[in-house]
């Protein structure tokens, strides 16, 4: 399948030359890549092909009510067998780099001996980004566990650390000459506290001690893996890939506030941050949640391994946060999208609540925030990376929207172009303060599988037919294209 987007690229490119003979262009350094990113369970199907086994995504969208509709990643969006057309789709948008993930349950189904078939997999994918000038970004870990080592514990057993370590190392074994930025894991408060904690994820667990001991050993997991891969090959870029926040208090003059605000960024963004760039958990967080079970895995010696250095740190944002120590007038809408019941993923913020902001909202009932994440990649610029020497990029930003095929066959997704342009305008604002970013990643590059929410939401810049596969550039899709072509953010 090959879509041909010559006539869009026409009226993007005449869009783009009267737009910049009327006004200024804000252009991105030379350096910044373009991107996008994926994740296996997301996208690939063929879930049981070629000696894949179960994931805990596989089990728990078998689990009655985990997953809106009892949707499933069985063919998700076909990719595994459609990934060369994918990739010829990339190419025609100009992504510049393809954020992908690999999945453990398929390169070592059970947690057992490598599967070449797996592992086959991904190298004619790489072999194909290479081939169409696409620089492979891989994402090791996108919350993909091998379903037999959950029934062992699962990332509240230690041991799992030590297992991700081989798996690392079995991939750069079969990639490591074709692939240099290695990224451990993505987002592991969600496949730790959303999951273990909240019950909102896979495996669906709500034990506050569980997700305490999966965020610590995930961690444990990014060092074993950065030393094990250092090791074998000192020219890697590595990294780790973290969804951030910003946690404002509703009212600074009011101490509730202030504090309901600490403890919600100790819990989100310092529980990773602190660990990796400073080889410690604050002490304010161990006074939250160290007697909740987090003093009983530290271990002698971890913290050294967590903080081993690394080179790039992936930055995800979707929206900030308004809190305070009373409840809402009017809260935000929004619920756990199914019926399945869950509770806060946060292991000590009873008494905490979210405020709206009077901001629009996608159609995840997350409000559109682009200047909290020029705030972010300030704050963690100052705080954490520049001392480290560690090179920023936004790994996803993305937003969800309501969008249909119109009569004309075209998806015009005016609110995600918007989105899309205003969270870019947010890097260049970050830019324009001094700090080095390098790129961006839109998420995602189609339509998904958007775990518990199923196929009910859709982030793409590409619109996915489920029943057919067809796929359909978004008019968002368009406008990123042309900004990638143009290197420039047209200013309105």
């Amino acid at each position: 399948m090959t879509i041909d987007l010559g006539d869009h690229r026409k009226i993007m490119t005449d869009t783009i030359a009267t737009t910049a003979s009327s006004v200024a262009t804000r252009r991105f350094p030379a350096d910044f890549l373009f991107g996008a990113a994926t994740a296996a369970y997301q996208i690939e199907g063929a879930s049981h092909e070629d000696g894949r086994t179960d994931s805990i995504w596989d089990a728990f969208s078998r689990v009655p009510g985990a997953v809106i509709n009892a949707d499933n990643g069985d063919v998700a969006c076909d990719h595994y067998h459609r990934y060369r057309d994918d990739v010829a789709l990339m190419k025609q948008l100009g992504l510049q780099t393809y954020r992908f993930s690999t999945s453990w349950a398929r390169v070592r189904p059970d947690g057992g001996p490598v599967n070449p078939h797996g592992i086959d997999f991904y190298s004619r994918l790489v072999d194909e980004l290479l081939g169409a000038g696409i620089k492979p970004w891989l994402t090791l870990y996108h919350w993909d566990l091998p379903q037999a080592l959950e029934e062992q514990g699962g990332w509240t057993n230690r041991d799992t650390a030590f297992r991700f370590r081989d798996y690392a190392l079995d991939m750069h074994e079969a990639l490591g000459d074709r692939v240099d930025v290695w990224t451990t894991l993505n987002e592991p408060w969600c496949s730790s506290f959303l999951s273990y904690t909240a019950g909102a994820h896979a495996p669906g667990r709500q034990d506050v001690a569980a997700g305490l001991a999966a965020g610590h050993h995930l961690l444990l997991a990014h060092g074993l893996a950065v030393q094990a891969l250092r090791e074998r090959d000192p020219g890697l870029e590595l990294g780790i890939t973290l969804n951030l926040t910003v946690a404002k208090p509703v009212d600074p003059a009011s101490p509730g506030d202030v504090d309901a605000a600490r403890r919600i960024d100790g819990q989100f963004n310092r529980f990773f941050l602190d660990p990796i760039f400073r080889g410690e958990y604050a002490d304010d967080l161990r006074a939250d949640v160290g007697h909740l079970g987090l003093d009983d895995v530290v271990l002698d010696g971890d913290l050294a391994v967590i903080s081993t250095p690394i080179d790039a740190l992936g930055v995800n944002y979707y929206h900030g946060e308004s809190v305070s120590d009373r409840p809402a007038e009017h809260p935000l809408l929004g619920s756990a999208p199914t019926d399945r019941p869950t509770r806060s993923p946060y292991p000590a913020a009873d008494g905490v609540f979210n405020h709206p902001q009077n901001l629009p909202l996608t159609a995840m009932d997350w409000e559109v925030q682009p200047d909290g994440l020029r705030e972010l990649l300030v704050r963690v610029h100052e705080e954490y990376a520049a001392s480290a020497g560690v090179r920023l990029y936004v790994t996803e930003n993305g937003a969800a929207y309501d969008d249909r095929v119109a009569a004309d066959g075209g998806v015009h997704d005016g609110e995600r172009t918007e989105f899309l342009e205003s969270h870019l305008g947010a890097i260049l604002d970050a830019v324009g303060e001094g700090v080095p970013v390098h790129g961006y990643f839109y998420w995602s590059v189609m339509d998904n599988f958007e775990w518990a929410w199923g196929y009910d939401k859709r982030f793409g810049l590409v619109r996915v037919d489920y029943e057919t596969q067809e796929r359909t550039v978004k008019d968002s899709g368009l406008a990123y294209a042309a900004i990638i072509r143009e290197r420039a953010l047209p200013a309105h």
